[in-house]
This record gives structure tokens, C-alpha cells and sequence, in this order.
């Protein structure tokens, strides 16, 4: 079977305008959520979020075509094209056809839908943009990219709720083997800071409150956790098929050695309340990297800081691993970004990715109170040097998505990272 390889990475977060910003910013234990500055928040129950700061898409695209797509849309463009620069690929009429994108979302353009919604109540029909379509369909995450660097093969789009962004990682693995391209850009991306999912989410007692301090409200696994923070970004991943990446002599970051999907079929927003279907994804995942359980050292997990998620996925961690849960280092970038949605497991990717690279897994920070009943290592507060064989990077979404992509180390073979 062939292998395939990360060569390259992008990513536009709350901790930065770039996958190196993040990466820094989460070994750092810095925070990137605040009070929201996009709108007056001032009405909401929460009013805080993990937003992306500073981001002006003319740096990756045209102007006019940015003024044609959606916020998503314009993160997942500018992701790619960070992606493919740090790849050293370019696209060519020669090699546009063996290339594809798979780039992932869980809502799609919602800040062009609320818009627009507005413009048809207050101003009338007439004045509804003729681009709305294009500008919120969820495709467009993959489609753009596609359209502005000039990619012919495989397109795909696949809206997976909070799995979104892992399962793009399975979803490319499995068109570069059946040989289909030779790179596929896979990721997540999200944009939906709006008071409209803002309200529906606090209604449903899912968001964390400030209570003062915006940057200690996400709080996965710390028995004082009362929900997750909302946030936008994106992250994007160049696959490749090894023989391609070694031919053109590509640094390597990892290999992503296999991953799984499964369902829960238990509820449309709650976990399996004892992780039956995350374990089943961790298990079936390992099975098809060829990865055993002692070998994975690291988990990054999905670690909302909701009090069903963060039990149920360590309860799920302790039926895969039995005795080796308590040996693995575990940790939750939403602790400093918030929970990204669609875009959330894609930047677990980029972490299992660059920890299998640099040796190093950033920390749970805000972690202060354990939790009896969720009582693994989570690396409370500091980042770690770490001997990571292997990595993996869980994503569960609502109506019970699961996906599961191992990440292994490849720092022995010529022309790693």
C-alpha cells in the first residue's frame, strides 16, 4: 500500500496567520480567545470567541475574487496557498490533473446566510447579492481553492459537523491509494461568529463564559469546565503519495498512516455517554495504519470542555489503550482557539503533524482542578519534549460523526522534517 506524507502545512487561526504563528502560540500555552470584536456582542449570553485577527485575504488571492466567496471560503484559499508554498509545489498545466483537495466544513457560509437574511427583511428581495449561492455553499471550502490555484482533480467537500476536519485526512488517504492523484490539500475550515449560532449554542448550554477572564473560559478536562468557546480559522495539509514525494525530494513532516470514521447513532448533540463509538473509530483507525496501541504516544484530542465530551472521550481513550492510557500524553488545542467546528480536527492534524516532526506536544492549558472521573495526562498548562512514534488526532462532531487519523514519526527517513 502506498504511504502517504504531510509536506506541507498553512493555517490561519485565533493564535496567528499561519500555521509556524499557531504551532508557537500553542507550544507557548497562549490564548487566543477574547471578548468578540467583529460585531457588538454586547445582547449575547457569551460574548466571547476564538477569532481570527489581522486577516486580509488580498495576501492570497485577487481582490475581485475575494469580494466572490465567503469567509470560509477565503480561509480555505489562503490556507492552501500557505500549504503549497511551504510543499515547494506549484501548480501546473502539467500536474493540475493529479491534484486534488479535499477541504472540509461544518457550516459552510452561516455569516453570509444571517447577511443576506437580513438584507431580504430590511431592504427586499431586490437587493439580495446575486452571489449568495456561491457565497455560502458549503463546497465552495474546496471549490475555491480549486477555482483560484487552478486544480483539476478530485474536488471534495464534506460537511461532518466537528469530525469535518479529521475526516478530510481519511477521505484524501483514501483517493491518493486507489491512485486517483498524487497530492490531495486536505483540511478543515470555518467561519461563523455571528450572534445567531452564538445564541443558539448558549440556549443549548453548550458555550463557556467568560466570567472575567475571556482567555480562562476554555477549560477541557478541568473538573470546572462548563462548555466549549466558539471559534473560527482553518488549517490545510499537503498529502502525498510517497513515490511523488520522493521523487521531487520533499521535506516530510509525517506519514499519515491510516484513519477511521464510525457512528454513534445515539443523539444529535450528546455523545455516547461511554465513548462506544470514539472507541470504535480509535480502534479501527489503528487497525488500518498498522499502528499497535503501545505505539501511539500522543493524542490530540477532540477536548471541547463540555462535561459529556471530554468524559466520554477519555472513557473511550481507557477502552482502546487499557493500561497504556495512563503512558500517553494528551492534549486539547481548543483550551487556546476555541473550538473551531469544521476546522477543528484539521488543526489536530496540523499538531499530530508537527509533533511527530519537532518532538514536542503543546498543553492543555487552563487545566487546574482535575477531575476524578477524567484523570489521564492531559500536559496541564506546559507544552512538552516528547518522544512521539506516532500521533493521533480524534475528531467528534454532532449527531455522533467520529474520525480518527494516525499520524506517524518520520524523522529517520532521509528528507524529513
Amino acid at each position: 500500500m502506498d504511504r502517504i506524507f504531510v509536506t506541507g502545512i498553512g493555517a490561519v487561526t485565533p493564535l496567528g496567520l499561519s500555521a509556524r504563528e499557531t504551532w508557537d502560540g500553542l507550544l507557548a500555552g497562549r490564548s487566543g480567545i477574547g471578548e468578540i470584536t467583529s460585531f457588538d456582542a454586547s445582547a449575547l449570553a457569551v460574548g466571547i470567541a476564538g477569532e481570527v485577527k489581522g486577516f486580509d485575504p488580498r495576501r492570497y488571492m485577487e481582490f475581485k475574487a475575494a469580494r466572490r466567496m465567503g469567509r470560509f471560503a477565503q480561509f480555505a484559499v489562503a490556507c492552501s496557498v500557505m500549504a503549497l508554498a511551504d510543499a515547494g509545489l506549484v501548480i501546473t498545466e502539467a500536474n493540475a490533473e493529479r491534484v486534488g483537495v479535499v477541504i472540509n466544513t461544518g457550516g459552510g457560509g452561516l455569516l453570509e446566510t444571517y447577511d443576506e437574511a437580513l438584507v431580504i427583511a430590511n431592504r427586499g428581495p431586490a437587493r439580495v447579492s446575486p452571489l449568495y449561492i456561491p457565497m455560502m455553499a458549503p463546497n465552495m471550502a474546496a471549490c475555491q481553492p480549486s477555482i483560484i490555484l487552478g486544480i483539476r482533480g478530485p474536488v471534495v467537500t464534506s460537511v461532518a459537523a466537528c469530525a469535518a476536519g479529521v475526516q478530510a485526512f481519511t477521505e484524501a488517504a483514501h483517493i491518493l491509494r486507489r491512485g486517483e492523484a498524487d497530492v490531495i490539500l486536505a483540511g478543515g475550515t470555518e467561519a461563523g461568529i455571528k450572534d445567531l449560532p452564538l445564541a443558539a449554542l448558549a440556549n443549548m448550554g453548550a458555550l463557556a463564559r467568560a466570567d472575567g477572564d475571556p482567555t480562562r473560559a476554555s477549560r477541557p478536562f478541568d473538573k470546572d469546565r462548563r462548555g466549549f468557546v466558539y471559534g473560527e480559522g482553518a488549517a490545510v495539509l499537503v498529502l502525498e503519495r510517497e513515490k511523488h514525494a520522493r521523487a521531487r525530494g520533499a521535506r516530510v513532516y509525517a506519514e499519515v498512516a491510516g484513519g477511521a470514521i464510525t457512528g454513534d447513532a445515539f443523539h444529535i448533540t450528546m455523545p455516547a455517554p461511554a465513548g462506544a463509538g470514539a472507541a470504535r473509530a480509535m480502534r479501527r483507525a489503528l487497525e488500518y495504519a498498522g499502528v499497535a496501541t503501545e505505539e501511539i504516544d500522543y493524542i490530540c484530542a477532540h477536548g471541547t470542555g463540555t462535561p459529556y465530551n471530554d468524559l466520554a472521550e477519555t472513557r473511550a481513550i481507557k477502552s482502546v489503550f487499557g493500561a497504556h492510557a495512563r503512558t500517553l500524553a494528551i492534549s486539547s488545542p481548543k483550551s487556546m482557539i476555541g473550538h473551531l467546528l469544521g476546522a477543528a480536527g484539521a488543526v489536530s492534524g496540523l499538531v499530530c503533524a508537527l509533533a511527530c516532526a519537532e518532538q514536542r506536544v503543546p498543553p492543555t492549558i487552563n487545566l487546574d482542578t482535575p477531575d476524578p472521573e477524567c484523570d489521564l495526562d492531559y500536559v496541564p498548562n506546559v507544552a512538552r519534549s516528547l518522544t512521539v512514534r506516532a500521533a493521533m488526532a480524534n475528531g467528534f462532531g454532532f449527531g455522533g460523526q467520529n474520525a480518527v487519523a494516525v499520524f506517524r514519526h518520520m524523522a529517520a527517513e532521509a528528507g524529513s522534517a
